[in-house]
């Protein structure tokens, strides 16, 4: 990897240790988790801090700073869709007691570019603070790939026995999940972590982004009720975004 490249790759690691989790780091805690010597990494914080980009608030401690609202104002405001559908993300997840998320797809990667931080409760599941999903473990990987037509990753990885990686039986399964448009994961990313994830739709009926939930297995007993709250919230989303279905 050329050093430019290699330095910002450093730098956007050391911001994506940030989020709604974990706000604030120590220059050894960080270090450790990133698995950097912390003479390198106080000076990749150094750099970030003078730049704004990152805040400090006591000796040696980290926050994000304030020069990364006028990005994320940018880019959401960029993003006519966003603020609807991370409205109903909230709502989703006061209503359910889950962790609700909205993932989209760039290029072969599916990210995670919000979720609930209110009205979850009930033990962790896998994903709350994961950024980059694995396409073939999540439900939301699993839907943005089928929907867009995307063969199972190479190599794809067994996170535990249920996770796919038969790219013959992915066929069959983006099959199912376009003709329903709704992906289900069960126990496929960790033991004890399901997802439910549906399509959000633009005004011409394109795929804007996923909206799901993730819950402990034992809750998918409530499958059809949690289903009809998630369709009706991305129903909601893509009305208000002009999208009106066919008869």
């Amino acid at each position: 990897m050329p050093r430019t490249l290699a330095t910002v790759d450093r730098a956007v690691r050391v911001l994506e240790a940030f989020d709604a989790d974990r706000t604030e780091w120590a220059l050894s805690e960080l270090a450790e988790h990133l698995g950097q010597p912390t003479s390198t990494l106080h000076e990749q914080l150094t750099t970030l801090t003078a730049s704004g980009l990152l805040l400090r608030v006591g000796r040696g401690r980290y926050r994000l700073g304030w020069r990364l609202l006028k990005l994320s104002s940018a880019l959401y405001g960029s993003v006519p869709w966003y603020a609807p559908a991370h409205d109903a993300m909230n709502a989703l997840a006061r209503g359910t007691h889950l962790l609700a998320f909205l993932c989209v797809l760039q290029e072969n990667q599916v990210l995670c570019i919000a979720r609930s931080v209110q009205g979850r409760d009930g033990p962790p599941v896998v994903g709350e603070t994961q950024f980059v999903l694995p396409p073939h473990a999540s439900a939301s990987g699993k839907l943005l790939y089928a929907l867009h037509g995307l063969a199972l990753p190479e190599g794809a990885r067994a996170f535990t026995p249920q996770t796919l990686t038969d790219p013959a039986r992915w066929v069959q399964e983006a099959a199912t999940i376009r003709a329903a448009q709704l992906a289900v994961t069960r126990d496929e990313w960790a033991v004890g972590t399901s997802g439910l994830a549906v399509p959000l739709l633009g005004a011409e009926g394109e795929v804007l982004a996923a909206l799901g939930v993730s819950l402990p297995t034992s809750r998918l007993r409530e499958r059809d009720a949690l289903l009809r709250r998630l369709r009706d919230a991305a129903d909601a989303v893509a009305w208000t975004l002009g999208y009106r279905p066919g008869p």
